[in-house]
């Protein structure tokens, strides 16, 4: 609703999903139908970020997908994408391609990506770590383990 605000009605020229089958709804019940059907083995993806780029964008526009997805999906809109012309791209990020040339600039002093780290913690704690991190307590968003 929000989006359409933004754009006098139109959408956003372009949504990207960068959220992949983690992805929670808000509603409850939808949460909990998805990990069920999860659980039964009847759909492997939760597609709610996904589908809120499509129902977001701009008649003509782009979706671009980079989440991590690898299997079904349930309550894909493929009828929207379709009525609407919408275009969808998407892939794998190329980790290795961008990984030396952004650890160079870092060490360079020319990008600091200490904001995105909201923890610090030792190996020794590195399943409580993933505990927190897999549950978004605390507020976080990234950790880094140290030796």
């Amino acid at each position: 609703m929000v989006l359409k605000e933004l754009t006098g009605g139109r959408g956003p020229d372009a949504c990207i999903d960068c959220v992949g089958l983690e992805a929670h709804h808000p509603q409850p019940m939808v949460y909990a139908y998805d990990r069920v059907k999860q659980a039964a083995r009847l759909e492997t993806e939760r597609g709610h970020a996904l589908r809120e780029a499509i129902m977001s964008c701009r008649n003509g526009g782009i979706v671009s997908i980079m989440g991590v997805y690898g299997g079904f999906m349930d309550k894909f809109p493929i009828g929207s994408v379709m009525n609407r012309s919408l275009t969808l791209k998407s892939g794998q990020c190329h980790a290795q391609r961008y990984l030396r040339p952004l650890l160079e600039r870092i060490e360079r002093g020319e990008i600091d990506p200490s904001f995105v780290i909201s923890h610090r913690m030792s190996l020794e704690q590195a399943p409580a770590a993933y505990e927190l991190f897999k549950h978004k307590q605390d507020n976080c968003t990234k950790i880094v383990l140290k030796t």
